[in-house]
């Protein structure tokens, strides 16, 4: 008799404690549905919407801007310590060597402290041009970055001025070298 008061008092123990990390765990997705619900839904700009004007310069030296975005120029930030980012790190480079155009027509913007950023300049530099820069940097607030990674392919319009022409690329599916 006295281990089945045992084994209830432990179930009843156990059970206690699986609600009240239960009860933590929905606590915590509120507050993530909240932060979720605070970007609108939105990582970057939309299709459509004209990339705002920005000047920066890539590690190698060269001065990247809005006006040197070419039609389907593929875009992405990344930022260090973001495990999608890491996921889709190389996808985009696989992406990247089959874009058209080569790494003129790819821009890579890495976002954070330049200690951290290091192996992802490394990885995406034989790629594209790409700009490291913080928070609120040039490349990132002219396409209104909120979230990372954002994968993004820009097109020029009739205006002369880039719009965001795709804002979830498929990195399984390789562009075509006749485009």
């Amino acid at each position: 008799m006295p281990f089945l008061i045992t084994a209830v008092v432990f179930v009843g123990l156990l059970c206690t404690l699986d609600l009240i990390l239960s009860l933590g765990v929905i606590k915590r997705l509120r507050e993530h549905t909240e932060l979720l619900g605070a970007l609108n839904g939105r990582a970057s700009l939309g299709v459509g919407e004209t990339v705002g004007d920005f000047t920066a310069v890539a590690v190698d030296g060269t001065e990247v801007s809005r006006s040197g975005l070419t039609d389907d120029t593929l875009v992405g930030f990344f930022s260090p310590g973001c495990p999608a980012c890491a996921e889709q790190l190389p996808k985009f480079v696989e992406f990247a060597k089959a874009v058209p155009g080569g790494r003129a027509r790819v821009l890579a913007a890495v976002v954070g402290d330049p200690r951290r950023t290091a192996d992802l300049v490394a990885r995406l530099k034989p790629v594209a041009q790409v700009v490291a820069e913080g928070q609120n940097g040039a490349v990132g607030s002219a396409f209104a970055i909120a979230a990372f990674p954002s994968i993004l392919k820009v097109s020029v319009q009739g205006s002369g001025h880039p719009i965001v022409a795709d804002a979830r690329v498929d990195l399984e599916h390789l562009p075509s070298s006749a485009a």
